[in-house]
């Protein structure tokens, strides 16, 4: 065997070993195996039912499952800290609101995690519309004009009904106040569910309510919709102003809403192939469908445009909060 022969069967020998060799190094195609959605608040509530609806898109699309993990439990801070801490290797997830990762943020001196620094942004999901709804019987106005001349004639007459201080339907209610120079006490309940049975009843008069929870309520004529909060009307009550129509404020919007984010680190290609995914997902229009019929919006966007929504939403929820002099329960 001439040098020659010899030393090109010794360079390819070589190349084959470090072939073999970098493909034993290289990290496995994301995803090859479950990937845990973390969902900090109670199964069967909107941010659950959210998760699970995309989380199951993505399963069939990507062939692994998306398991939807629940860690409820001190107003989200036990399962986003236990996202935050997770491996950031695109296999655990977090699905949150509004609340966890805008207003807790601005409500609290200190939290377990910091809701930037702690998480990669992947997608917003949908935006949650909040309507203005009265009882009818005990707070005969017909639509948000003849509210704030009600409210500016009788002033501290008027009782709104929250689902707990902090929370979406504290502040859109308080920001309302500032934006329209009226006012009400609010009547904090725990949850949105006795909330709105006590405006039902009439115990309190006004509520500033997700979609989702009025509907029934709306549709049976116990309650009256004055407004919605959002920027263009909703397309199932297209009669029904936004709050910048009917008071002629152009900015006044505020809903509550949903996204999703990696633990911080998380390799940049994941969380683009994420985003990508889910903004596919968005657009299936069964998994649409599913989310009107929750009272949401869906939406789908960039991580640079879930991250600059994030952060114009604590500085407003800041400002409402400062204001109001709001302190957490």
């Amino acid at each position: 065997m001439n040098a020659s022969l010899v030393a090109r069967l010794l360079f390819e020998g070589f190349v084959a070993l470090s072939a073999l060799h970098a493909g034993a190094q290289a990290p496995a195609a994301w995803p090859s195996k479950p990937v845990r959605i973390v969902v900090p608040f109670p199964a069967g509530g909107p941010t659950d039912i959210t998760a699970r609806v995309v989380g199951q898109a993505l399963s069939i699309k990507l062939g692994v499952p998306f398991v939807v993990e629940n860690k409820a439990g001190g107003r989200g801070f036990i399962g986003t800290s236990d996202a935050a801490r997770a491996p950031a290797d695109g296999y655990t997830l977090l699905v949150s609101s509004i609340g966890a990762m805008a207003i807790n943020p601005r409500l609290y001196e200190k939290l377990p995690y910091d809701s930037v620094r702690d998480f990669a942004p992947v997608s917003l999901l949908v935006t949650v519309p909040i309507v203005v709804v009265v009882n009818p019987e005990a707070l005969p106005v017909r639509d948000a004009q003849e509210l704030v001349r009600f409210l500016k004639a009788n002033p501290g007459k008027v009782n709104y009904a929250s689902a707990g201080s902090g929370g979406s339907s504290h502040l859109v209610a308080e920001y309302f106040k500032f934006r329209t120079a009226t006012f009400m006490t609010q009547i904090p309940y725990r949850g949105t569910g006795p909330a709105a049975s006590d405006l039902v009843a009439g115990h309190v008069q006004i509520m500033f309510d997700t979609l989702l929870t009025s509907t029934p309520f709306v549709k049976s004529g116990k309650l009256r919709m004055l407004a919605v909060t959002t920027a263009t009307r909703l397309s199932d009550y297209p009669d029904v102003p936004t709050v910048a129509e009917a008071l002629q404020m152009k900015d006044f919007e505020a809903s509550s809403w949903f996204a999703m984010w990696a633990p911080a680190e998380t390799s940049t290609d994941i969380v683009r192939r994420l985003s990508s995914e889910v903004a596919i997902a968005l657009k299936q229009p069964d998994v649409a469908q599913r989310l009107i019929e929750l009272g949401a919006v869906p939406v789908g966007s960039s991580p640079q445009e879930l991250a600059a929504f994030q952060n114009a939403e604590q500085d407003k929820w800041g400002r409402v909060i400062r204001r109001a002099k709001i302190k957490p329960e």
